[in-house]
C-alpha cells in the first residue's frame, strides 16, 4: 500500500472537515490541515473535529503552518512550507517528539531541510494545480528521479512525499522514481465519489 497523505482543501462542494472525513474513511493514515486565509478560531475549530477523527483512524494530524496552534490542537505536528517558519525553531518550540516536515522544490531545498532536521519533505509540484498559490516551478517524473538519486549519492535518506496536481493514473510511474509517497487533495474532493476514490489510492 501507497502511503498517501490527504491536504485539506475547501472547493465549494466539500468543507475541509467533510474532505478529511471523506479522506479518512477512504483509508488514509495522514491528514494536513491546511486553510490559508483562514482565522486561528477558525482554523481551531476544524482541527478539534479533524483531530478525533484522525485519532479514531490511527492517523497522523499534522497542521500546515501554524506551529503555535500544534499544541492547543492536540496534532501529531507541522508541515512549514518554504516561507513558514524555519524547522530548526519549529523543532525548539515543539520538542523532539513532533513530526515536522518541509517543503521543497530542489535537491538544495532539501538539502537544507535535512541540515535543520527535518522528518519528511513534501517535494512539488508534479505538476500545474490550482489548490495551491505561488506555486513553484513543476517537477514533473525527471525531476523526481534527478531529486531522489542525488539524495541518496548524498546519503540523505529522508522519506520524500511527491505532491501537486497528482491524479490516481499517475501513482504507479511516481512511485518508480523512488518517492516514498504522495500527497493529494483536489484529485479526492473533485471526484464523483471522494472516499472510493481515496481508497483505490490506498489500496494501489
Amino acid at each position: 500500500m501507497i502511503p498517501v497523505q490527504f491536504i485539506t482543501h475547501d472547493n465549494g462542494r466539500f468543507g475541509y472537515v467533510e474532505g478529511a472525513r471523506m479522506a479518512l474513511e477512504g483509508g488514509c493514515k495522514w491528514i494536513q490541515l491546511r486553510m490559508k486565509g483562514a482565522s486561528d478560531d477558525e482554523f481551531l475549530a476544524a482541527a478539534e473535529v479533524i483531530g478525533p477523527l484522525c485519532r479514531s483512524h490511527e492517523a497522523v494530524f499534522v497542521l500546515d503552518d501554524r506551529v503555535h496552534l500544534v499544541r492547543r490542537a492536540k496534532a501529531d505536528g507541522v508541515h512549514l512550507g518554504r516561507n513558514d517558519m524555519p524547522v530548526d525553531e519549529a523543532r525548539r518550540v515543539l520538542g523532539e517528539d513532533a513530526i515536522i516536515g518541509g517543503t521543497a522544490n530542489t535537491f538544495e531545498d532539501i538539502e537544507r531541510l535535512h541540515r535543520l532536521g527535518a522528518d519528511y519533505i513534501g517535494c512539488g509540484p508534479f505538476r500545474f494545480t490550482t489548490t495551491k498559490q505561488n506555486l513553484a516551478p513543476v517537477i514533473g517524473l525527471d525531476g523526481y528521479f534527478t531529486i531522489v538519486n542525488r539524495m541518496r549519492a548524498a546519503g540523505i535518506m529522508l522519506p520524500v512525499v511527491a505532491i501537486g496536481g497528482i491524479l490516481y493514473d499517475d501513482i504507479r510511474a511516481i512511485m518508480q522514481t523512488g518517492v516514498r509517497g504522495i500527497a493529494v487533495s483536489g484529485a479526492v474532493l473533485n471526484a464523483a465519489d471522494p472516499v472510493a476514490e481515496m481508497r483505490r489510492m490506498v489500496e494501489l
